[in-house]
């Protein structure tokens, strides 16, 4: 007789249901925890690149063509881009510190259609409703219903300051009167909002980057990481900072020649479009256009910064 060495025999009827009854619950439980550190490492390998779409603060990439960019009464700290052409950047009081890149290349629209459509396939660890008014959360991919918000949303990182959270938003986002308050570590630039439709911020004091599936409109209030929209993007009376590159979700942000007739350099050709003699009320100082009064292939500074 061949005795079947994984077969457990005992006088006890008792002990051995009980023997197999634990073995079960081991088995349930390795399976579990299993589940638990798959979906942990995966969302521990950060959200979907943004690629060279990243380098924007503000980014209208409309298909064909038709983006367009409108500044009024507000501030912009970061480079913004437009697949329009130049004249689709609209700037009305409107300070922009960094460049104006119209027409984007076909490679950021192609970075921020694949990072899109990435983040619309997360799964979401939890199902969040109404305002989001005093409520606080820790890391994790949250789907987001299409209620207004406002109110105060916390976010605590918990003293990681590599914490991660994404928002999924079945429809419009909208926010008036709403704060996104980070706490113990927490970053803007690791607050992805992806919506389906189109994202709407009024007097709030708003943190993230957002890609939205429709136009971007902001209205007073404040505004800390990126607006890329597959649609018009219009800021009015809004103090705008953009995200440096290097944080999650895309490659080290390049920095601008302030030269004459250096090359494109992800800025217009030769251009560091800085508005000359217009004050940045965030840096505190007077930034003029290195280029004024020098020529091409002598990156000069006369009259501007030294």
């Amino acid at each position: 007789m061949t005795l079947n060495p994984f077969l457990v025999l005992s006088s006890n009827p008792g002990k051995h249901n009980m023997n197999h009854l634990r073995k079960q619950l081991s088995t349930c439980l390795i399976g579990i925890a299993a589940l638990v550190v798959g979906a942990s490492s995966a969302f521990a390998a950060g959200p979907p690149e943004l690629g060279s779409a990243s380098s924007f603060a503000v980014l209208s990439a409309a298909p064909d063509g038709g983006g367009a960019v409108t500044c009024t009464d507000s501030t912009i700290i970061g480079d913004v881009g437009s697949s329009g052409a130049r004249p689709s950047v609209v700037k009305t009081r409107c300070t922009i510190s960094g460049a104006i890149v119209a027409p984007v290349s076909a490679g950021v629209l192609t970075d921020f259609n694949e990072a899109y459509d990435a983040f619309a396939a997360l799964s979401c660890t939890q199902t969040l409703t109404g305002t989001l008014a005093g409520v606080t959360l820790t890391p994790g991919i949250y789907c987001v219903s299409a209620e207004a918000k406002t109110g105060v949303l916390t976010l605590n990182a918990q003293g990681d300051p590599n914490a991660v959270w994404i928002f999924l938003v079945d429809g419009a986002l909208t926010g008036t009167n709403f704060t996104v308050l980070l706490v113990n570590g927490a970053t803007a630039c690791n607050v992805y909002w992806w919506a389906k439709a189109a994202a709407t911020m009024t007097t709030s004091d708003f943190k993230g980057t957002i890609l939205a599936g429709a136009a971007i409109t902001t209205t007073g209030g404040t505004f800390e990481g990126r607006a890329l929209a597959k649609a018009a993007v219009t800021l009015t009376g809004t103090a705008f900072v953009g995200c440096e590159g290097g944080s999650q979700g895309g490659p080290t942000k390049s920095k601008c020649n302030q030269g004459v007739g250096n090359g494109p350099e992800n800025c217009d050709p030769g251009n560091s479009n800085q508005d000359g003699h217009n004050s940045n009320p965030f840096l505190g100082s007077t930034r003029t256009n290195d280029e004024l009064g020098g020529l091409p292939g002598t990156p000069g500074r006369k009259g501007g910064n030294k």
